[in-house]
């Protein structure tokens, strides 16, 4: 399935040839019909609702990020997580960013405030999307559900601009 909401700025954008200042993961952890999310209490998205996540640190693999920044945010380590999209977001003031979206089947530990997060476990039908980026309605269901997403965003501050996502079955579901 795709996705698209063209707009002139994002058609502008040569997405093939486009490279990121900054390369980060996003980590769900879900347990139970929940998804473990946090609100952002610094930094990108501050104030907002997402899952934990941060910018991936010289030699760092994917994996590694994921688990770190998890940890980091809320103390506790996610199981076996697995990379099931890449998302490219471009902003209007130049800033660029290539976030790898993992999912995880629970973790270890109970998770719990920090400087950088507030924990809230979220029921899947629950999911506070007002409180999210724009773009995580379009995708975000999608992924909870077990499909790959790959996506380019394009936003001027909070308000998303243009959109080309796909969604597919998940490669270990096709195997």
């Amino acid at each position: 399935m795709r996705i698209t909401q063209t707009h002139p700025n994002f058609d502008a954008i040569d997405w093939a040839a486009w490279h990121p200042a900054d390369h980060a993961t996003l980590c769900f952890i879900l347990r139970d019909r929940q998804v473990l999310l946090i609100r952002k209490k610094r930094g990108l998205g501050k104030g907002k609702v997402n899952g934990p996540g941060g910018k991936i640190e010289g030699g760092e693999t994917l994996e590694a990020c994921a688990v770190r920044e998890t940890e980091e945010e809320l103390g506790v380590t996610p199981l076996r997580p697995v990379e099931r999209g890449v998302l490219r977001f471009q902003f209007a003031d130049g800033y660029s960013l290539q976030a790898h979206v993992f999912a995880a089947d629970g973790c270890v530990g109970e998770p719990v405030e920090t400087p950088e997060a507030s924990p809230l476990w979220t029921p899947l039908d629950r999911i506070p999307y007002p409180r999210m980026w724009s773009d995580d309605v379009l995708w975000l269901p999608h992924f909870l559900d077990g499909k790959r997403v790959d996506g380019s965003f394009l936003f001027d501050g909070d308000a998303m601009l243009g959109v080309d996502l796909e969604i597919s079955e998940d490669a270990a579901d096709s195997a």
